[in-house]
């Protein structure tokens, strides 16, 4: 059904009917049928054992998305989706008991597509009664160790979104259920919490954990997932299941297990009613004893099982049946059709106390040698597409607002952002962007994100063809990031817009392909904008690999408003000298005004950092090593490095060289010193005349493997910080969690892998400091590092093995291509920062930012028209610096789903870490805004109808939901590390 949303008072005689059905909560909320009120009855003095069916559907792994729903290629592994859901659907409508769950909405929704109206009539009745129950009901089951928190956002929107307008209140997940992923991320659970989820139910952690928690009954906890939003806000009660999200041993039904069927016929042979009845009770039992209720849960259903739910549902019936018939004969045993809402009901309902955690569920180890902690980096190119393809559909998502109805039909035809936005969504799987999929299953996902960005491409130059005025036709250059751009390669004049997606003013480096020796680069105010252009270095003609013919890059630096564009026009100087040639030989110091960075010239090696403006200095020395991977050998352990699994076959990396070939450049743009390592391994260390930040642009590959060994390749920053033993990650791109060597917060761990069981995911940032000194480094992907020595970072940049790690992907991590037949060659940036730590944020949570939602360029070839626009803003003005604009997508075509978020944790600035608030009538300078309606993060519950579940912690009193006030009708304040969403009622001006 469709709402009106209550709007302030100055637009309060405006209707405004959103698509959100009526939203719910706590159990009395619940309509009839579905939900906690369709919960089969338990026994209050039995133990309650709460069945499960279900099934797991990886949205592509060794295969891809398509063939695992139409049960394709079927000779690499017998999946189909679609006939999943066929079978279980006639067998939930034989009988009102059965019960089953389904999580991955992308899945779901190409099924729902293809039925007749009869068919989803009698779907919708089984979802208004409880008997079929959609869990988490994002897109996919999203990684938690390398996916973003702004992508995963929009998955989950995308997947609620669809459950709400299909199925209303009776489709909204009470619970968040992420039973495959490697491990788990503090920020996912904050975002569960913020979405109104009741609770949160896994699979995986750390076997030495799980063995300390089975033994003090803590598999079940309360997760205070932030240390900056007020509890309970953050707060969110996990679970952690049984048996991973498999049957117990011995009760598997489905056509791809051998478990024996319940043979009830007395008659015939092989009768085994009491076999099976004595062995799940005694299972039942033993599950008890490490679970703290009279409730316990089991999972019936693993990888794609249901294709053929007669099996399963028939022998289910069965087992309940033959289970319970004990209880005449004094069992206190009590089987039951459940959904994890329904189990976590009664966990709620017991009104106990629970353990309090506040730190993650990384690194996650399986046994003793077998850390996945490997998969924080693997494919590390297609890790980089993603998190570019993530800062691409933010700015389309945004200009498709901007421009209004033109940009999605407009003058160069058809676009949208909707392909793009489904690709992403799949590629926050956790089998996509972690990197652990078979390699034509990667080829897929980044096919699918080029095909995304292709749509997007067309409502972008729709849009700006609107804002700007001019029917100019707009090229995209893709390969910039190996200087291939056909249009200045080849161009005497064009121009380029740079778009940015960010809140505020950004100034940017911009890097060209030319073959020219000296260019003419006007702003948008007519002003000459000093540019440089040298030599493309060796290493760029090596990994374009034919693909462009320039011989210089164009340097020069732009500035681009908030949420607007700024033009440049670029020509061609005749008659002009050769650039300079480099310097040979590493030069002592480079610098700027506000740093300086020092290097050694016998080695060409940094030695040291300088913050000009702080007047602090550190020693810092940087290289490049590998760990050799085991192979499987070792007379130890078996235990090989894969796609998920780090493990060195040495504690002790190699360095590929104690010296570097070294070329220097030096101008008034930028000063780059070019480093030469090996054949596979260069560098260029480049300090920009404006920049906060060091820039080290890394080429790793083809790694060589001809000695028969994998290698797994590593930068290690060694420096004078005196860090004992602690460094720092973000979580999913957002808080940062200290991390110490050989150290658990929760128990006593015994290390048994001293680098795989020492690394994390960094996402976007990572830091060591003292009291005195704190180095940054911001990454452009998702990459897994450590700390292994005091005052030392080491990332781990790129991976290269020969075999499998038998968990199931069954192919080695030996990526190549057309282009790269010898093996994948990569290329990468780390920025560095030197700040005082109480400061030091304030650099690196713009500076991250820029990274993750960076400028989108844009070329025109010629000259530009007259009357052209050559700069605009979307907003009046910058956004305050703590305020990040997270999301502006259009909704429907009279409303658009705002985000804005403090990007601060409530520790980390004096300046930033302060309530801020945002006018959102004067937010923007094309849209007037009518009317806005607060919503939950995932936009599918109004905020002020959304209630939870409130839990107790041990040790604490029961916190108490605290709400406050804005300022006035208008205006919103934000508080450290809050996301407030917002349904905007808009017309342009």
């Amino acid at each position: 059904m469709a709402l009106g949303l209550q709007l302030p008072a100055a637009a309060s005689l405006l209707v405004f009917c959103g698509v959100l059905s009526f939203p719910v909560g706590q159990e009395k909320r619940d309509s009839a049928g579905c939900g906690y009120q369709s919960c089969h009855d338990t026994k209050p003095t039995m133990l309650n054992v709460h069945l499960v069916p279900h099934t797991h559907d990886d949205v592509g792994w060794l295969k891809t998305v398509d063939q695992y729903f139409y049960g394709d290629r079927n000779d690499i592994q017998h999946a189909g989706v679609q006939y999943i859901l066929d079978s279980v659907v006639d067998q939930l409508i034989k009988n009102p008991d059965r019960r089953f769950i389904y999580v991955e909405t992308g899945f779901f929704y190409r099924w729902w597509k293809q039925q007749s109206p009869s068919m989803q009539q009698t779907v919708k009745q089984l979802v208004n009664e409880g008997r079929l129950e959609f869990v988490n009901g994002g897109w996919c089951m999203s990684d938690e160790a390398t996916t973003h928190y702004s992508a995963v956002i929009d998955q989950m929107t995308i997947g609620l979104r669809f459950l709400n307008e299909t199925f209303g209140v009776c489709g909204r997940p009470r619970v968040a259920w992420h039973i495959d992923p490697f491990g788990h991320a503090r920020e996912h659970a904050s975002i569960f919490a913020q979405m109104g989820y009741d609770g949160f139910f896994f699979g995986r952690l750390d076997y030495q954990d799980r063995n300390r928690r089975r033994k003090e009954k803590e598999q079940e906890l309360l997760w205070r997932a932030s240390d900056s939003l007020t509890p309970p806000m953050a707060d969110l009660f996990t679970g952690i299941l049984p048996n991973g999200y498999n049957p117990p041993t011995g009760f598997c039904w489905d056509q791809l297990c051998s478990d024996d069927p319940i043979r009830d016929d007395p008659d015939l042979e092989d009768y085994n009613v009491d076999d099976v009845v004595q062995r799940f009770l005694r299972a039942a039992k033993s599950q008890a004893l490490v679970y703290k209720t009279n409730h316990i849960i089991m999972t019936m259903g693993s990888d794609f099982q249901y294709e053929n739910a007669n099996l399963w549902y028939k022998n289910l019936d069965k087992l309940i049946r033959y289970v319970n018939a004990q209880q005449a004969n004094g069992s206190n045993v009590n089987v039951l059709y459940s959904t994890p809402s329904c189990y976590l009901q009664e966990l709620h309902r017991a009104n106990l106390t629970w353990s309090l955690k506040t730190d993650d569920f990384f690194p996650y180890a399986d046994n003793s040698h077998n850390f996945w902690t490997g998969y924080f980096t693997s494919r590390p190119a297609l890790k980089r597409y993603e998190r570019i393809s993530n800062s691409n559909l933010q700015s389309c998502n945004q200009l498709e607002v901007l421009g209004g109805p033109i940009s999605r039909k407009g003058l160069f035809g058809q676009g949208d952002s909707e392909t793009l936005r489904k690709a992403m969504a799949v590629a926050q799987h956790h089998d996509a962007v972690s990197g652990t999929e078979k390699q034509h299953v990667a080829n897929d996902y980044a096919q699918r994100l080029a095909k995304g960005w292709q749509h997007c491409q067309v409502l972008v130059s729709n849009s700006l063809a609107s804002l700007t005025g001019s029917s100019a036709e707009r090229i995209y250059c893709d390969n910039l990031n190996v200087s291939v751009c056909p249009l200045t390669e080849s161009s005497k004049k064009f121009s380029v817009s740079v778009y940015n997606p960010l809140g505020r003013t950004v100034t940017w480096p911009v890097r060209l392909p030319v073959n020219g020796t000296a260019y003419s680069v006007i702003d948008a105010q007519g002003n000459s904008v000093d540019s440089q252009v040298l030599p493309l270095s060796g290493a760029t003609q090596e990994v374009r690999r034919n693909r462009g013919f320039a011989v210089n890059e164009l340097v020069f630096q732009v500035q681009a408003p908030p949420l607007g564009y700024s033009t440049y026009s670029v020509s061609l100087l005749q008659d002009q000298p050769p650039p300079s040639l480099p310097q040979h030989g590493a030069p002592t110091v480079i610098q700027n005004k506000f740093l300086q960075v020092t290097f050694d010239p016998d080695t060409g090696l940094l030695t040291g950092l300088s913050n000009l403006e702080t007047k602090q200095t550190i020693k810092l020395t940087q290289n490049f090593y590998w760990y050799n991977a085991s192979d499987g050998n070792s007379p130890e352990s078996q235990q090989t490095s894969g796609a998920y699994i780090f493990r060195p076959n040495s504690s002790t990396p190699f360095m590929v060289n104690s010296k570097a070939k070294v070329e220097r450049f030096q101008n008034t743009v930028v000063q780059e010193v070019r480093q030469w390592f090996a054949p596979w391994v260069s560098q260029v260390v480049r300090l920009y005349a404006d920049s906060k930040a060091v820039e080290l642009e890394w080429t790793v590959g083809p790694v060589p493997v001809n000695d028969g060994q994998g290698k797994e390749v590593i930068t290690r920053l060694d420096t004078s910080i005196k860090t004992a033993e602690i460094f720092y990650t973000d979580s999913n791109g957002r808080e940062v969690l200290q991390r110490r060597k050989d150290y658990r917060p929760t128990w006593q761990l015994k290390q048994t892998e001293p680098i795989a069981g020492n690394y994390y995911p960094i996402n976007s940032r990572a830091f060591i400091k003292d009291d005195v000194d704190q180095l940054t480094v911001v990454t452009d992907r998702s990459q897994g590092g450590g700390s292994i020595y005091n005052g030392s970072l080491e990332i781990m940049l790129h991976r290269r093995l020969l075999y499998d790690d038998y968990r199931g992907v069954g192919e080695a991590l030996d990526e190549r291509s057309e282009i790269f037949p010898d093996g994948l060659v990569v290329r990468g940036r780390l920025l560095l920062s030197l700040e005082r730590p109480a400061v030091a944020a304030d650099t690196h949570r713009p500076l991250a930012q820029e990274v993750v939602s960076q400028p989108l360029l844009s070329f025109t070839d010629g000259g530009l028209s007259q009357n052209t626009a050559l700069e605009f803003s979307g907003l009046q003005a910058s956004l305050p610096p703590a305020v990040h604009l997270l999301t502006l997508s259009q909704w429907d075509d009279e409303s658009v789903l705002l985000r804005l978020e403090h990007q601060f944790q409530s520790w980390e600035s004096k300046v930033n870490s302060q309530p801020v608030t945002v006018n959102l009538q004067k937010l923007f300078s094309t849209l007037d805004v009518l009317g806005f309606s607060e919503l939950n993060l995932s936009a599918n519950q109004w905020k002020e109808e959304m209630s939870r579940f409130d839990w107790t912690p041990e040790k604490e009193e029961k916190p108490l939901l605290k709400t406050f006030e804005d300022p006035s009708v208008w205006e919103v304040t934000l508080r450290p590390m809050e996301i407030r969403t917002f349904l905007l009622r808009v017309t342009l001006k």
